[in-house]
C-alpha cells in the first residue's frame, strides 16, 4: 500500500465524523449513522485503492451502502480489505455521551478477517502487556500477571469493559480481587484500544463486545504496539454455520492478531465525533467551519499522526447531498 493512502483516508473518516455531529444529543442514531455512512462512502469513492468491503453496515440486504462484499474507491488503486464503521457508538451521539467515533482499517487484499456480527470475546492490552497475557486464563491469573508484569499493586489496576448484563459475573470477580473498573456504556473500539494511550490511565480492557469491532480495533492496536486476544461467542447453530460460510471453520478457536489482521501492512484511522479517552470531538464554529481531532497510524512505518484539522463546510458537496 502507498504511504499516501494514509492522509487519504483519514479524509474520509473526518468527512464521516462531520455529518454525524449534527445529530449528537438528538436522539436519533439511526439517522446519525445514516448520515456518517452516506458521507463515508461518497468519500470512499475519491480513494485511489480497489477496494472490498469485508467488514461493514451489514449484508447486502441490510445495508444499501458500505455492505459486505461492495466495492469502494475510484478502482485504480492497489486491491486492499475495507473494514468501517462510520458512526461507531451510534446510542452515544444520540445521548451525547463521549467515545463516539468514524472509524476505518485497510490492509492488503485477504487480510482481515471477515467477522461475522456476533459477540467476540476480548482482552487487550497496550505494549506493556503485550504478549503478557493469555485469554484462556481466569480473570483472577489474568489481572494478577498485568500487575506484576506492570510493577503494580493489584489495586491500582483499572480494567475497562462495557456495561452489559452479560459481565454481572465478570464484574462480581474483578470486584472481589480489588481493580478499579472503568465502564463504558458503547464504544466497544475506542475501549479497546485505550489501554495502549498512557493517559486513558487503562491497563486492561476485558469482556464481549463486537467482532467486527474486535477487527478493528486490532488494526489499531497493531500499529500502536499492543495486542487483542479474540474469541467468537456463536450463540446457536444457525451463528456457527455463518462462521464456517465466512471461512472459520473452527469457529471458537483463539483468535490473535495475525487471524484477525495477518501479518502484512494495515492503516488505522478514526475521527473523534464525541470527545473520547484519546480523540477530541467534532467542534462547531463561528463563519460555518468545524474542527476535527483525528489519529492515522500506519503497521509498516509505526508512525503515529494526529490531525487537528478545520474545515469550511460549504466546500463539502457530500455533505450538502446529505
Amino acid at each position: 500500500m502507498e504511504r499516501e493512502l494514509a492522509l487519504e483516508i483519514v479524509r474520509v473518516t473526518e468527512l464521516a465524523a462531520l455529518a454525524a455531529a449534527p445529530w449528537m444529543g438528538r436522539g436519533d442514531k439511526h439517522r446519525a449513522d445514516e448520515a456518517a455512512t452516506n458521507a463515508m462512502r461518497g468519500m470512499l469513492d475519491s480513494v485511489s485503492i480497489r477496494g472490498t468491503v469485508v467488514i461493514g453496515e451489514g449484508e447486502m440486504d441490510e445495508a444499501p451502502m458500505l455492505y459486505i462484499g461492495e466495492q469502494v474507491g475510484d478502482l485504480q488503486g492497489p486491491e486492499v480489505d475495507v473494514a468501517v464503521d462510520p458512526l461507531e457508538g451510534t446510542e452515544l451521539v444520540a445521548k451525547g455521551l463521549n467515545n463516539a467515533m468514524a472509524v476505518i482499517a485497510v490492509a492488503p487484499k485477504g487480510k482481515l478477517l471477515h467477522a461475522p456480527d456476533m459477540y467476540m470475546e476480548k482482552l487487550a492490552v497496550g505494549p506493556s502487556l503485550a504478549g503478557k497475557l493469555k485469554l484462556e486464563d481466569p480473570i483472577r491469573t489474568t489481572v494478577e500477571k498485568a500487575a506484576l508484569a506492570l510493577h503494580k499493586q493489584v489495586s491500582d489496576l483499572t480494567v475497562m469493559l462495557l456495561d452489559r448484563p452479560r459481565h454481572a459475573e465478570l464484574i462480581r470477580t474483578l470486584r472481589e480481587v480489588g481493580v478499579r473498573i472503568k465502564f463504558l456504556s458503547d464504544g466497544d473500539v475506542a475501549g479497546a484500544i485505550a489501554p495502549a494511550f498512557p493517559e486513558a490511565g487503562i491497563d486492561l480492557y476485558v469482556g464481549s463486545g463486537g467482532a467486527p469491532e474486535g477487527v478493528l480495533a486490532a488494526a489499531a492496536l497493531k500499529c500502536l504496539g499492543g495486542e487483542l486476544q479474540g474469541r467468537l461467542m456463536p450463540l446457536n447453530e444457525e451463528q456457527e454455520k455463518r462462521c464456517v460460510a465466512m471461512g472459520l471453520s473452527n469457529p471458537r478457536k483463539l483468535l490473535r492478531m495475525e487471524d484477525m489482521i495477518g501479518d502484512d501492512d494495515v492503516i488505522f484511522a478514526a475521527t473523534g465525533v464525541t470527545p473520547g479517552e484519546f480523540l477530541g470531538g467534532v467542534a462547531m464554529l463561528p463563519g460555518q467551519r468545524a474542527e476535527t481531532h483525528s489519529i492515522v497510524m500506519r503497521v509498516k512505518t509505526r508512525t503515529i499522526r494526529y490531525i487537528k484539522s478545520q474545515h469550511y463546510l460549504p466546500n463539502k458537496p457530500i455533505l450538502g447531498q446529505i
